[in-house]
């Protein structure tokens, strides 16, 4: 199966946005003529992996190497680096150049940046005393599209930078982002966002329209009618809560990246002693698509009836006589074996962690937390030693550890929104609440009010939560009707030109987690729903990746 996603029932046309890179990486390339190594760092190649297959930059003679600190082992005599703007690989690829030098090699070197240039980092290649070797260029890739519902931006680091070091260049690159869409879409006329550094990203957009205007043909309705940003930082409870759906516990306990997981062969019931495979995991795999937001629990029942009848089929095949029309529905089911024995290998794995003491322990204590309920918790210094004060420093920054000097708004923010849910039905859902078997993600919630009735009725409740708020209306379209407008108007104003749903951008500032995105999901499919909703993110996060990236190694 492809690892790159199928776009084709994505609600915008991102098939074109991904083409537009592909051709953008191949005129690259083939401006650089003849037998090229390309080096790219670990990464990014990850990101590239959902954009191009290697077969086709295989067929503009290149080879293909990962960026590290050890020389590049290549007869190719020109050599080109894409990498991300990042101090630490301006290192590698200086030490690579002078190594050539030391041993009298004579190539040429270019350096494309993604997704731009950064001073900071051509100042170590001059450091170094490489720049004036080097060819520099940009490849302006903003936006890759995860699935057909899922924009990422690359951007894993945004939320500790923003929080911890100060750095808000990402908020540049997120309405950079959000502006390509613009120009491909037209510029959206409703703006919501909350959190300081959503604020701050509705801010630059409006800046960039001003800058470099979207011209909107006459009469060209906005394909995107209204954009909502969210900083991770409103609501920091979601992502330290396991996720209970099957995508979400496969990235709590595999690690997805770039929409596949890479895990021993043994698992997937091969027999390659040690060896590592790479498992897809996206809406081209039907199986997939159809489970990858349901609750676990439900998941294992639905597999366990497939085989179930699958097995059934098979006894009769091969007891009674069939017609051609039986034999031919048996093969087409025989079609979906290898994805079927895939997510039964997939669960039976997952199974093993989700059945332990100490991870039913563990919800349980979530679950006393989110309630609002007392729970022992010791000093942490004390608990986990004086070598985590970075850490436990950075984690306070960044607003996930707090001293309690007054009383806490989480117990009128839990009944305002109703975030527990007493008796969830996960085999069949009526609430959001069923991705976190009983709590509703409090971030999903507010998208759920801004769609529904807007925020004004919950505005007291905003400002409990971190960060401003703002609500703007934007372009030749901002006159058009908002989402507070539309819920009373007729059902005809909730469509589009050619009759599908109006389209809401979701852009989550600081990372969101599969369980959140499987929410959103569960909130399109219902029929009261009057919008198509698409997702975009910094990155994907779990609790314990959001809590990584806030790790300071002491020494």
């Amino acid at each position: 199966m492809a690892q790159i996603p199928n776009l084709d029932n994505a609600p915008l046309n991102l098939t074109s946005l991904r083409e537009q890179s592909q051709k953008e990486l191949i005129n690259i390339l083939k401006n650089i003529r003849g037998k090229k190594c390309l080096v790219i760092d670990q990464k990014f190649s990850g990101s590239l992996s959902v954009i191009i297959q290697t077969s086709l930059l295989k067929e503009h003679g290149v080879e293909l190497r990962h960026l590290s600190a050890e020389p590049i082992q290549t007869d190719a005599a020109k050599v080109v680096y894409l990498v991300r703007s990042q101090l630490n690989l301006m290192k590698f690829i200086s030490s690579h150049v002078n190594n050539d030098i030391s041993r009298g090699l004579q190539r040429e070197y270019y350096v494309y940046f993604v997704p731009r240039r950064a001073v900071s980092c051509e100042k170590i290649l001059e450091e170094e005393k490489v720049h004036h070797l080097l060819t520099i260029g940009e490849y302006p890739l903003y936006i890759v599209p995860l699935d057909e519902d899922v924009l990422s931006f690359e951007l894993d680091l945004a939320y500790k930078e923003c929080q911890v070091d100060g750095d808000t260049s990402s908020l540049w690159h997120i309405a950079k982002a959000i502006h390509k869409l613009e120009f491909s879409f037209g510029v959206i006329p409703n703006v919501r966002a909350k959190g300081k550094a959503s604020v701050s990203v509705a801010e630059i957009l409006n800046r960039m329209q001003a800058e470099e205007p979207v011209n909107s043909r006459d009469m060209v309705v906005p394909e995107i009618n209204t954009l909502i940003l969210i900083d991770r930082e409103v609501d920091m409870v979601t992502p330290m809560c396991s996720q209970l759906t099957y995508e979400g516990l496969l990235d709590e306990f595999l690690g997805i990246n770039n929409g596949s997981v890479e895990l021993d062969a043994s698992i997937m019931g091969l027999q390659q002693e040690g060896k590592k495979v790479k498992v897809p995991l996206n809406s081209s795999d039907k199986l997939f698509k159809e489970i990858r937001d349901l609750n676990f629990e439900v998941v294992v029942q639905i597999l366990r009836q497939k085989a179930t009848s699958m097995k059934q089929d098979y006894t009769e095949m091969s007891t009674t006589t069939q017609t051609v029309s039986e034999l031919k529905d048996f093969v087409k089911k025989l079609n979906s074996l290898p994805e079927m024995t895939r997510h039964i290998n997939l669960a039976q794995y997952l199974s093993t962690f989700t059945s332990k003491p100490s991870f039913l322990a563990q919800l349980d204590m979530e679950h006393t937390m989110v309630e609002a309920q007392s729970y022992d918790m010791r000093e942490l210094l004390h608990s986990y030693g004086f070598e985590h004060v970075g850490t436990l420093n950075n984690l306070e920054k960044a607003g996930l550890l707090k001293k309690q000097e007054s009383k806490s708004n989480w117990p009128t923010v839990k009944r305002a929104l109703q975030l527990v849910v007493d008796d969830t039905d996960t085999a069949n859902p009526s609430d959001i609440s069923y991705v976190f078997s009983g709590y509703a993600p409090l971030s999903i919630r507010l998208v759920q009010h801004a769609v529904r009735s807007g925020w004004r009725p919950i505005e007291e409740i905003l400002k409990l939560l971190p960060g401003p708020h703002s609500d703007k209306k934007r372009g030749r379209f901002s006159s058009s009707p908002s989402l507070d407008t539309l819920q009373g108007a007729s059902a005809s104003m909730d469509k589009v030109a050619d009759g599908r749903r109006s389209l809401v951008l979701v852009v989550f500032v600081g990372g969101v987690t599969f369980a959140e995105i499987a929410a959103l999901r569960y909130l399109c499919s219902q029929e009261a729903m009057a919008y198509d909703l698409i997702i975009g993110t910094t990155n994907i996060v779990s609790g314990h990746t959001l809590t990584e990236s806030f790790v300071e190694k002491l020494g």
